[in-house]
Parts: C-alpha cells; sequence; structure tokens
C-alpha cells in the first residue's frame, strides 16, 4: 500500500477540479460515461468507519445479495473485529479487516467504497475515493465545510464516478409520494416548509487528555484535521458537538429535513439566511447549539426554516422529526415514512404509510452504479442540501445575516462568514 496515495488522488481531484471550474451543467446532470457493473456480477464494497451508522450500512448492503464485501475499515479496531465477525456470518469470501482506508483504495477489484466515518472524513474519503476510480457511498453531510462539498462534486464529475450521499429519505415510496403531490399542484403553491428536529440528549461532560487507547489510530482518526490532543469523551459520537470534527444538529439530523424540504420546495440555493439560539441546557465540553432556529429565504417567494432542539423531545405534529409543506391549498406534513395530507380547514384527505426504508437507498444506489445513472442523493444534490446547513451554521457562529448569491450559495460582502468557508489542514491531507 502506497502511503503517500492520499497525496496523489488529491492532486488528481485538484485537477478535476480546476477543469471544471466548479461549475455544474447540462453535462453534470448525467452519468453516460460511467463503466456500469454487469447485471449478474456482484458489486464489490469496500466499508470506511463501521462504529454505528457503518455498521447499518454493511448489514443493509450484505442483505441486498447484490455486493460482496471485501473490506471492512475502522481505526477502532474493536468496531472492525465486531462488524467483520458479522460480515463473514454471511458471505463467502470473508472480508480484509484493515485499519487504514487507503488499502480500500489501492484495491483495483473494489467497484464501490462507503464512507461513514465521522463528518470530517467525508468530502476528503470521497474526493479519494473517485480519484481512486470508485463509485462513492458517502454519509451525511457530504462536507465538513462549504469548499469540500465544491470539491466532491467536482471529483465526482471529472471521475465520471456516482456519488450518493446517505439522505435516505430520497429514496423511501412514503415521501416520493408526498413530494410527488407537492409538485402535481395538490395542495396548490408551496410558499413556506417547516423542518424540526427534537431529542433528549444528556451532557456529554467534561473531558481529560489522556493517551489515546491502544484499540484507537488516534492519528488517522483525525486524518485531513489539524492536530488535537485526544480527549477522553470525545469519541465515538460526541465529536459531533465540536466544530473541529462536526456541524452539531444541524449537520447530523437537520440535513435530513432540509434535504426533503428544498426538494418539494424546488429550492437550489437561498438569497438570505439568518439563526439564533445557543446552547443554554448543559454546562459541558459541546460547542455546537443545542437550541438553533435558521430561516432560508429562496428566490420566488419561498422560505424553509428548522428548528432543532436537543433536550427537549416535543416537537410539532406529535413527532420528533418532521417536515410540512403548506400551500395555498393545503399542507402535507412528512412524519416516519409516510405522510399526511390535509386541507386549508386542516382535515386530514389522505394518509400514507409506506413501510420502505433504508434498503431502498442502498438499493438505488446499487441500481445506479449498475447502469451508469445519477442516484436519488446524487452529489450535486447532496452539496446544495448540506451547504444549507452550512450556512446556517455560519450564520449562527458569526451572528450574521447571510446575503447569498443564489446562483452558487457564495456569501455576499461578509469576510467575517466568508472565512467559515473553507478551512486548515493537516499537511499533506490538503484538497487541492
Amino acid at each position: 500500500m502506497n502511503r503517500e496515495l492520499d497525496r496523489r488522488l488529491f492532486l488528481k481531484a485538484g485537477v478535476a477540479m480546476s477543469s471544471l471550474g466548479l461549475a455544474t451543467s447540462a453535462q453534470s446532470s448525467s452519468a453516460e460515461d460511467t463503466k456500469p457493473v454487469a447485471p449478474n456480477d456482484k458489486i464489490t464494497l469496500g466499508i470506511m468507519g463501521v462504529n454505528g451508522r457503518g455498521a447499518a450500512i454493511a448489514k443493509g448492503m450484505l442483505a441486498t445479495g447484490q455486493v460482496e464485501i471485501a473490506y471492512i475499515c475502522d481505526v477502532d479496531e474493536r468496531a472492525r473485529g465486531r462488524v467483520g465477525e458479522f460480515v463473514r456470518d454471511g458471505q463467502t469470501p470473508s472480508p480484509e479487516l484493515v485499519g487504514d482506508f487507503r488499502k480500500i483504495l489501492d484495491d483495483k477489484r473494489v467497484d464501490a467504497f462507503v464512507c461513514s466515518a465521522p463528518n470530517h472524513w467525508h468530502a476528503p474519503a470521497t474526493i479519494l475515493g473517485c480519484a481512486a476510480d470508485k463509485h462513492v457511498y458517502v454519509e451525511k453531510p457530504c462536507s465538513h465545510t462549504p469548499h469540500e462539498g465544491e470539491l466532491a462534486v467536482a471529483a465526482a464529475r471529472k471521475a465520471n464516478k456516482i456519488v450518493q450521499m446517505g439522505t435516505q429519505r430520497r429514496s423511501w415510496r412514503g415521501i416520493i409520494s408526498a413530494i410527488d403531490k407537492i409538485h402535481q399542484g395538490k395542495i396548490g403553491t408551496v410558499h413556506y416548509a417547516r423542518t424540526w428536529y427534537n431529542n433528549r440528549r444528556g451532557p456529554i461532560g467534561t473531558g481529560k487528555q489522556t493517551d489515546p487507547p491502544q484499540w484507537l489510530d488516534w492519528e488517522l482518526w483525525q486524518g485531513p484535521c489539524t492536530r488535537q490532543p485526544f480527549k477522553d469523551n470525545v469519541l465515538h459520537y460526541n465529536w459531533h458537538w465540536h466544530w473541529h470534527w462536526g456541524n452539531g444538529e444541524l449537520g447530523n439530523n437537520g440535513v435530513h429535513g432540509l434535504d426533503v424540504a428544498r426538494w418539494g420546495m424546488q429550492v437550489q440555493y437561498p438569497t438570505r439566511v439568518t439563526a439564533g439560539g445557543g446552547k443554554y441546557r448543559h454546562e459541558d465540553d459541546q460547542e455546537t447549539p443545542d437550541t438553533m432556529m435558521v430561516t432560508y429565504d429562496f428566490p420566488g417567494g419561498k422560505t424553509i426554516t428548522w428548528e432543532g432542539l436537543s433536550w427537549s423531545p416535543l416537537g410539532p405534529h406529535d413527532t420528533g422529526f418532521g417536515i410540512s409543506f403548506h400551500g395555498t391549498e393545503g399542507s402535507i406534513v412528512v412524519r416516519g415514512n409516510g405522510h399526511v395530507e390535509l386541507d386549508m380547514r386542516g382535515k386530514e384527505i389522505e394518509t400514507v404509510d409506506d413501510r420502505g426504508g433504508d434498503a431502498d437507498h442502498f438499493a438505488d444506489f446499487l441500481d445506479a452504479v449498475r447502469t451508469a445513472r445519477l442516484p436519488n442523493a446524487d452529489i450535486q444534490k447532496a452539496h446544495e442540501s448540506t451547504l444549507l446547513c452550512h450556512l446556517g451554521n455560519i450564520a449562527y457562529r458569526t451572528q450574521s445575516d447571510l446575503k447569498l448569491d443564489p446562483n452558487n450559495g457564495h456569501i455576499l460582502n461578509n469576510p467575517a462568514a466568508e472565512a467559515f468557508w473553507t478551512k486548515e489542514y493537516a499537511p499533506g491531507w490538503e484538497p487541492v
């Protein structure tokens, strides 16, 4: 395995960015130059990051019967051993267990690469995967900064690779049905969509600096990020609440609601973003807000809002997560796997409860790889939805009323906010 592969592939991906000029055009909506996988062949996968969501993806992909998992990768040797054992029980041959994902990229047998490592890895691993001639399934959000999202789109288009983000509601049948009704005008002209996420999270405590545990490769866990000392309350979930690695609740769960809202409203980039809230509930190491409200104004008289309460489980419509669309002739509330359609008096017209789920999203990705078509949550759509999370966080962190270019979502005339468009990287890991 070539330990300099990361830098070499980033350079190749950099050529993709410069040749595309970060533009999205008619060419970008086609994957026709991608080499498809033969219909009867199993798709060979390598999975990076199997603590939590990655383990579920391994199980779900294996259940399709369409894949062979060649690699299970995690910097936590306990996790890769645990998930590797599960995969061994479900297929022949056994997967190889590795700590460094670059071994997956070196193997020309691998057709597709799954990245479910922490957020700071999502775009860098996607860029590397595309440059290594792999299709990519990347967990949400697809980037840690706006600039990374642009690079990921450019890398996918240059390499002609399928890249799907794990915003699985794009493939849930009950939600597709709701969006179809909206687009058909069943509730009239939709001017407003509300999204929300409620939970009852406890404190993360105050971490102590210690030596990393023996089972963890802390250096590779940090990867593209500038180096921080190990703290005993960061892994394997609380990194979400530190800006250095995560994107707060907005990037963690808000992206799911915003993605559906943007899809239903048929909007791309906002013209204005404002945010309010703060960290109110616990005295601990969390840096990101636990109470947050963000407003996104789009061209054409359309607005989307997001409300996140990480410490209070009560949400609108008796659900901790949802999206409501408000039109001139009625409303649609998306909750769970389905939706409710209501008239202008609030009377229920139809309730759709479809039990489709994540398996549909995995199947969509695999079919896209086989047929060389764009998937439901293609990287361009993924970037546009993830960008909303970044803009909300930037508005919050700078206490700014952001004005934006509706053609690309770039921040206008606000140097303090523009400084968050990208970040500093560890030497040798800079996307070019």
